[in-house]
Order: C-alpha cells, then sequence, then structure tokens
C-alpha cells in the first residue's frame, strides 16, 4: 500500500504539494469515490485511481532522461557537491540512480532509472553501447592522430582503448564516439594525442538521443518506444 499523494507523484503529476492540492480540490477518484486525504492508502496494482477524468497507471520501473547541467555530480550521494537526482522532483525512496556517469563538469544526456537489469547490460562491456559526445578542445586533430584514436589508443595508466570515432565539425569541435566508461575517458584519450578538452556533452547514448527541448538540468520521462529500443540495445 501507498499514500494516494506519493503514488501521484510518482506517476508525473506534479510535485508532492501540487498533488496535495489535486487531491484536496476533488479531483482524485478511487474506486469511484472521491478521495480529498492525500495520505489515503491505495494499492498500487488493485485499485483504480482516476485524475480530472484520467486514470493513472502506475509505473514500478521508472526510465528519466536528464541533461545534465554543469557543476552535477552524477552519483546516488556526495557530501560536498549537488547530485544529479536533486534535480528530479517527486521520485524519492524509489531507489533512482544515474546509469553510467558524466563528469561534474560535463553535461548531456543521463538515463536515470530504478532498473537495475538493463543499466547491468548498457553497462556491461560486452554488449558495446555506444556513447556519442559532442567536445570542444585545445590543440589539433590530424588524419594522423585519428587514426591513433581509430585504432584504440592506449592512455595514461596504459589502458588501451577500443576504437573509437572522430567525427571533426571545426578545428577544434568534433563528434567522438566510444563504446566504455572509463573515468575521465574521453579527455584522457584527446589528452593521449596531444590535446585539452574544454567542453563535452553526450548527444547520444545507444539508440537514445538527447531531446533538443531540455534545459540543462530539465528532464522528461522516456516514451514507450525509446524504452523499448534501449531493451533491445
Amino acid at each position: 500500500m501507498m499514500r494516494l499523494d506519493k503514488l501521484l507523484a510518482h506517476s508525473g503529476y506534479g510535485t508532492r504539494k501540487e498533488v496535495k492540492e489535486i487531491i484536496r480540490k476533488g479531483f482524485v477518484l478511487v474506486n469511484g469515490d472521491v478521495i480529498k486525504s492525500d495520505d489515503y492508502k491505495v494499492s498500487e496494482e488493485n485499485d483504480e485511481i482516476i485524475v480530472a477524468g484520467n486514470q493513472v497507471n502506475y509505473e514500478k520501473m521508472i526510465y528519466i532522461m536528464l541533461n545534465k547541467p554543469d557543476g552535477y555530480i552524477s552519483a546516488t550521494y556526495d557530501n560536498y557537491d549537488p547530485i544529479v537526482l536533486d534535480l528530479i522532483d517527486g521520485y524519492e525512496n524509489r531507489g533512482l540512480f544515474p546509469v553510467g556517469r558524466l563528469d561534474k563538469d560535463s553535461e548531456g544526456l543521463l538515463l536515470i532509472t530504478n532498473d537495475g537489469l538493463l543499466a547491468h547490460r548498457l553497462l556491461a562491456p560486452k554488449y558495446h553501447v555506444d556513447k556519442k559526445y559532442y567536445i570542444k578542445y585545445d590543440g589539433v586533430v590530424n588524419d594522423d592522430k585519428i587514426k591513433k584514436l581509430e585504432n584504440g589508443i592506449t592512455i595514461d595508466d596504459g589502458y588501451k582503448c577500443k576504437e573509437a570515432r572522430f567525427i571533426a565539425i571545426s578545428p577544434n569541435e568534433a563528434y567522438i564516439v566510444i563504446s566504455e566508461g572509463k573515468f575521465h575517458q574521453v579527455k584522457r584519450m584527446m589528452e593521449a594525442i596531444d590535446c585539452n578538452v574544454t567542453y563535452l556533452k553526450r548527444v547520444e547514448f545507444g539508440p537514445l538521443e538527447l531531446d533538443d527541448s531540455l534545459e540543462p538540468g530539465a528532464y522528461r520521462h522516456l516514451t514507450e518506444e525509446e524504452v523499448s529500443l534501449l531493451k533491445a540495445e
């Protein structure tokens, strides 16, 4: 059993404060009865819940696309810095976590979910899920350096990276596609060819493309089609 206001907040009807107001105004029916008490207990599986004429479909698994802004840590807890989950309102105690990570000063597409199985498959090395990044950098990238990236470059700790794709946009802008997620990997790969990344933004994760309508810090739920594509990946 779950509090009615909590279930509605988790289902995307607003913050806890906003859904309390919806309930108190009499817009919510449970099994045909108007309920005005926000702490009313409901069964997620058995009760029919209607909000303003629309049936609520409660989802146990949550899939959110976040446009991560600069300054946030891709973690579920940090003693010093704000975390990406601070940006997701109304899903407390749902076990959400970021799939993989983006550096504190990096931006872009970050998948937030509570589906541990899917996260494991997306991050497992054997599945080789591509991640595409837009970068700005200082330095010169010539054909020889591109070949090194494409053949799998060795970074500072001696690790030989898997093959990458480098797609030039301008002399100091590019897309780079990798299928791994080592710590600071893109930056370290570029350092290995004597270039310094000054800006990094993830624009694709597997079949997902960052929604251009999402401002930094904004998020939305994935569509059913997007979830299906991720699971197929």
